[in-house]
């Protein structure tokens, strides 16, 4: 069976910077309060005029110069997203547009900040079944959007930005080794956006009561975080016979520092092998992976033979784990 194999990755985020300084002049909050609760020190906001499409479109292709391939040589389009451009269409049709893959099937993958984890298991089972040859999964987000900027405990956290991979079948050791995913509906309410979906359509009240934006209750949020992260990253390792110490680089979803070092301690990582940048981006949901790959590879982090790990919760509740070898 061919693996699936990263030969590109790639990342793209918004120019305007919002630091907690920028914060403390429109909310009731100040630098150090974010700091010490979250471990973020800015974020980036998109533009008016710039989407989702935007942010994934820049990443994807990206990628693809990494890889040294064009739009034309993709055959499957994969978003994780749950900020996309419009209810529907999905927004990989329109990257699959904007590349110019008229060959590549296209869809997004809503699975909150576990959206790119999913989206990859997606592609990868494609690869491994001998369906395809090469996908493009992308994480991206504008999650400014759907926050409310009236609520300190949220909006402090969430910026946007976007991350992509290029995969492609290849016969060897170095690949995607395993994923694992997982899901439970009855924490839905501990992380979700009410409106505007057929449950509670747009309207006048809902507009007034603010619905349209992300609702958490944090606390909730962090003790099951830390379990779920560190559960699912066990059992990627116990599936493929390795241990916390034989991981090079570990690459969670950058929720905030908290959720970072308590889950790195349950799992028994040092700081050395844990890739953060939470503190420049806040959380972009589904993008926080893929970007920081992108950005430990540019880096130099990374380096073949490597045993990195992806490890990802969101909204849903949603979590999977990705073991793979560089």
């Amino acid at each position: 069976m061919k693996k699936a194999r990263i030969i590109g990755t790639g990342s793209c985020v918004p120019e305007k910077v919002m630091t907690n300084y920028d914060l403390e002049k429109i909310l009731d909050t100040s630098h150090d309060w974010i700091i010490t609760r979250t471990g973020i020190n800015e974020r980036r906001i998109a533009a008016e005029d710039e989407q989702t499409s935007d942010l994934a479109t820049r990443a994807a292709e990206r990628a693809l110069e990494m890889a040294g391939l064009s739009g034309s040589d993709i055959e499957y389009i994969v978003v994780g997203t749950i900020t996309g451009d419009y209810p529907w269409p999905a927004t990989a049709c329109i990257v699959q547009n904007n590349i110019g893959a008229p060959k590549a099937a296209a869809f997004d993958v809503s699975a909150a900040c576990s959206g790119f984890v999913y989206a990859l298991d997606a592609a990868v089972k494609q690869i491994q079944a001998g369906a395809i040859k090469r996908a493009l999964v992308i994480g991206a987000e504008v999650l400014t959007r759907a926050i409310d900027w009236q609520d300190r405990n949220t909006c402090v956290l969430f910026g946007d930005g976007a991350g992509a991979v290029v995969l492609e079948a290849q016969d060897g050791e170095n690949g995607v080794l395993s994923t694992h995913l997982h899901s439970d509906g009855a924490y839905l309410e501990l992380l979700y956006q009410p409106g505007f979906g057929t449950r509670h359509p747009a309207t006048t009240q809902g507009l007034a009561e603010r619905i349209q934006f992300l609702r958490m209750q944090g606390n909730e949020v962090f003790k099951v975080a830390v379990r779920s992260l560190s559960e699912v990253a066990f059992e990627a390792l116990e599936a493929n016979g390795f241990k916390p110490e034989d991981i090079d680089l570990f690459i969670p979803h950058q929720a905030n520092r908290r959720i970072l070092e308590a889950a790195a301690k349950r799992i028994g990582l040092t700081e050395e092998q844990v890739f953060v940048n939470v503190d420049r981006y806040g959380n972009t949901s589904g993008a926080s992976i893929p970007l920081a790959l992108d950005e430990a590879n540019r880096a130099g982090r990374i380096k073949e033979g490597d045993l990195v790990m992806f490890d990802a919760f969101g909204g849903g509740f949603t979590w999977g784990s990705v073991l793979l070898r560089w």
